[in-house]
């Protein structure tokens, strides 16, 4: 049985676009799993540990045979083999995947929470998520993603579209 996932993408260390982009074709060509769709990706503000370079963030949507916590296995592995290290919470890093959401379920086991804990107040994961799946129910408000992003939930600062998907396979600057 396949499963829908979505995961978030985030990079502020080393070539941040090559970083996201290596992590999406990791994950379309691991066995069991399809990326779907991709968001634009955004520039944004780092939140938490603010000593740092801004992130790049995007999301993707997956299709996949493999259980939450074995998913969990796949997106830490392509973190450790781009190159992720963690010394400091919410610091920089060459790559981030979080699994935000699966399927309708709610799971609290070992490291994985799903929905994930703080989605739901990051505009940097929001704006994303609501740029490809518009009809997702906020676990937080109860009402849909298209309906925060459009009446301003959500603080947008800090967040800056900055380049999107040409449905094509490359994704281009975003004309001032």
């Amino acid at each position: 049985m396949r499963n829908q996932a979505f995961i978030a993408l985030g990079s502020n260390l080393g070539n941040r676009e090559e970083n996201l982009l290596a992590s999406v074709e990791r994950l379309n060509r691991s066995e069991g799993i399809d990326v779907i769709r991709a968001s634009s990706i955004y520039e944004t503000d780092p939140v938490g540990y603010e000593n740092q370079d801004q992130f790049l963030n995007m999301v993707i949507e997956i299709s996949t045979v493999h259980h939450p916590l074995d998913l969990l296995d796949i997106t830490q592995q392509i973190e450790l083999d781009l190159g992720r290290e963690r010394d400091i919470v919410n610091g920089p890093r060459t790559v981030d995947l979080d699994i935000l959401l699966f399927e309708q379920e709610e799971l609290d086991v070992n490291e994985l929470q799903i929905p994930h804990p703080r989605m739901w107040d990051r505009a940097f994961v929001l704006i994303p998520l609501a740029e490809i799946a518009p009809k997702i129910i906020s676990g937080k408000s109860g009402l849909p993603l298209n309906t925060i992003i459009n009446e301003s939930f959500i603080d947008k600062e800090g967040v800056k579209w900055w380049k999107q998907w040409n449905g094509e396979g490359i994704y281009e600057p975003i004309e001032s």
